[in-house]
């Protein structure tokens, strides 16, 4: 490019002229200004790299310095750890052994507890057994009775069928508890009246009182009909005919065994049964009070026992009444004999009195020895003096005592 194309105008800027000259030494002058800048930037990063560099290594020493530091307090709080390691392991295997043997204590109370208390459960197991094994013993023993008892009510029940065995059932019981309840004299088994009639039993009253007749038999098959009865058809016809057969032996007793004079005004029919009694009194009260008008008096197996207690009661008050002049014989001899042992008592009282006299002028005697002793104790036998008054020659107080009576 020539001079004369630089010098050419390229544009006007506020009434100035700019040529390609200008306009290339403006460009020049901004490369240049481009470039300055650009080499301060250069330098100025040079020099900011620089010194972050330095500072990169001072805070690369300080963090090195600070990680020996924490380095170094690491190994200090490890070596510390270390050790706080070594005594918690310590403690640790210290309370371990003596958990161990606390455990092992334990275990050996509890394993000793355990081994006592069934050693006891065992003992009181075999004393439970043998308690059990004895009651066990006891029931067979019971079941082979009822087994027994169920066989005799069978035969009972076969016996009681018969009228005749029946009423000998009935005369066995009433034998056995008068005889056990009164003396022999008192009673006597089927006696003929006068009538010719023979009761089942009399017994003897006091006081020359008439006897008492006592009946056992009982009419038991209509009542055994009663009980069997599966109807109610069937137990009214079976209740029927037992009040009709009580009645009608309620009226033979009333006209062959009352019999003044001879037998009491009342007798008993024996029940033989307290069962069948107390029946008898709840559902047929028309037999009872037919009995009363009849005078018998019907009576259980207990009411028999309680009557014979009473008349024995009143044959022993009666012998009693017998025997009072006896009885007020011997009391006379005994007030004599207790008037001879009051007599001889003051006789005894009078020797004691003159005994007790004889012992007071006895210990009378012995006081006075006692002072005649404690006198003569008391003397002094040593030697007369010449010039002292002539003294009583020794042994004169003791005889003048004994003659004075002293």
């Amino acid at each position: 490019m020539d001079s004369l194309q630089l010098h050419l105008p390229l544009a006007t800027i506020g009434g100035v002229t700019l040529t390609r000259a200008d306009a290339l030494v403006l460009v020049l002058a901004a490369l240049g200004i481009f470039a300055i800048g650009l080499l301060i930037a250069i330098w100025r990063g040079s020099r900011a790299r620089a010194e972050g560099e330095a500072h990169a290594r001072m805070l690369a020493e300080g963090r090195a310095a600070a990680a020996e530091q924490r380095m170094a307090d690491l190994v200090a709080t490890q070596n510390e750890l270390a050790g706080r390691l070594s005594s918690v392991q310590e403690n640790v295997t210290t309370s371990q052994a003596a958990f161990s043997k606390q455990l092992d204590e334990r275990l050996a109370s509890v394993t000793g507890r355990v081994s006592a208390s069934l050693s006891e459960s065992t003992k009181s197991t075999q004393e439970s057994l043998s308690i059990l094994r004895e009651r066990l013993v006891a029931i067979d023993s019971a079941q082979t009775n009822i087994q027994s008892l169920a066989q005799n009510v069978v035969g009972l029940q076969s016996i009681l069928q018969d009228k005749q065995t029946r009423g000998a059932f009935g005369q066995s019981r009433m034998e056995t508890i008068i005889r056990d309840g009164l003396p022999m004299g008192a009673f006597e088994f089927q006696p003929t009246l006068s009538n010719g009639k023979r009761p089942d039993c009399t017994i003897v009253m006091p006081n020359a009182q008439p006897s008492l007749v006592v009946d056992a038999k009982f009419p038991l098959e209509a009542w055994n009909a009663l009980r069997v009865s599966d109807n109610e058809q069937a137990s009214k016809d079976a209740a029927t005919r037992f009040r009709r057969d009580m009645e009608l032996h309620l009226k033979d007793i009333s006209q062959k065994y009352l019999i003044k004079g001879e037998t009491q005004d009342t007798a008993f029919l024996f029940v033989p049964s307290e069962s069948i009694f107390a029946e008898i009194h709840e559902n047929f009260e028309s037999i009872v009070q037919r009995a009363h008008k009849l005078r018998v008096v019907i009576v259980s197996p207990s009411l028999l026992m309680l009557s014979v207690q009473v008349i024995q009661s009143v044959l022993k008050d009666a012998r009693m009444r017998e025997q009072a002049h006896l009885i007020q014989a011997e009391v006379a001899k005994f007030a004599k004999d207790l008037s001879l042992l009051d007599e001889r008592v003051l006789k005894l009282q009078n020797h004691f009195r003159l005994t007790q006299k004889d012992v007071d002028e006895i210990l009378t005697s012995t006081g006075k020895l006692k002072k005649h002793g404690e006198r003569i104790e008391a003397l002094e036998f040593g030697p007369e003096s010449s010039d002292a008054t002539p003294k009583e020659q020794p042994g004169k107080p003791f005889l003048r005592a004994i003659e004075g009576g002293e």
